[in-house]
């Protein structure tokens, strides 16, 4: 695969629109489907190829990433028959789902995608907006290793770290325990500090110091969107939510008492209105 691949986008989010950002930065030809048409101005006026139907984007893309926000979404993009992915994917195209999806979803796109001969891999994403905006996304690979080093010089466009766990749907897999884990970190980062305050204790130098111990990404989210949420958010309230959810499903009948109780957590905040809110805000002081 060359430089020279023709880039598909559907779907036009906090992280798609870094990628699309940085693959027209790189030089590629980039082709783009948004159902907000509003939201594909910016890239248009660029250089990017606006489409009216995913349908469209794969018959001009060589290499497609989808980037929707959940089953629901990717379902429709992807099955429609007239204008989804699969109505005009042929073998030589990559199609790529980077939503986060769940597993049941993933593995029947993964078995349709097999039916028709079609290369599929399953590739979240982590890294966040200011990780798509840097082109330092770190990609969760599940799908054929071969056609993953074939594409890696183009992701390497848009991510630092590139990660294979196996099959289709484990990329997804490893997704859901990520958000499960992170989740957790975080709703647990604002009950730490909330006893902390009433220890009256210094939260400046307690917050500076659990960066370093236990330390980790999920901290220094939680750290730095402690006092002050991002503008513009960098993962909402609704999305944590909707992954959480995916993670129970994951889980099946295991016992999960800490993966239950933060997304009790989450979703008390979407239920209080807070669904378009960064997810940190379930840090917020008391």
């Amino acid at each position: 695969m060359t430089e020279q691949a023709k880039i598909g986008i559907v779907g036009l989010g906090i992280m798609s629109a870094g990628m699309a950002d940085n693959f027209l930065k790189n030089g590629y030809e980039v082709i783009i489907w948004n159902r907000t048409k509003s939201k594909t101005k910016t890239f248009e006026d660029r250089g990017a190829t606006v489409c009216d139907s995913p349908a469209e984007v794969v018959a001009a893309a060589d290499i497609i990433f989808e980037v929707t926000a959940s089953d629901e979404s990717s379902r429709a993009v992807w099955l429609d028959q007239e204008t989804g992915i699969l109505a005009t994917a042929t073998p030589e195209k990559t199609l790529i789902a980077s939503s986060t999806l769940s597993v049941e979803w993933v593995e029947e796109l993964t078995a349709q995608c097999e039916k028709q001969n079609l290369m599929f891999l399953d590739m979240p994403l982590t890294g966040g907006r200011i990780g798509a905006e840097t082109g330092n996304l770190t990609m969760l690979v599940g799908g054929p290793k071969e056609k993953l080093d074939e594409i890696t010089p183009v992701l390497n466009t848009i991510a630092g770290k590139i990660f294979h766990f196996g099959d289709a749907g484990h990329g997804t897999r490893y997704k859901l325990l990520l958000n499960m884990l992170q989740g957790i970190h975080l709703s647990a980062y604002g009950e730490v500090m909330r006893i902390a305050e009433q220890a009256n204790m210094n939260i400046e130098e307690v917050g500076n110091a659990l960066v370093d111990r236990p330390g980790g990404v999920s901290t220094t989210i939680a750290h730095d969107c402690y006092k002050n949420q991002p503008d513009p958010i960098s993962f909402s309230v609704k999305w944590i939510t909707k992954d959480l959810g995916y993670a129970q499903e994951l889980a099946a009948n295991l016992p999960t008492p800490l993966l239950d109780s933060a997304f009790g957590i989450f979703n008390t905040a979407l239920e209080n209105n807070l669904g378009e809110a960064d997810w940190t805000t379930v840090n917020e002081p008391s």
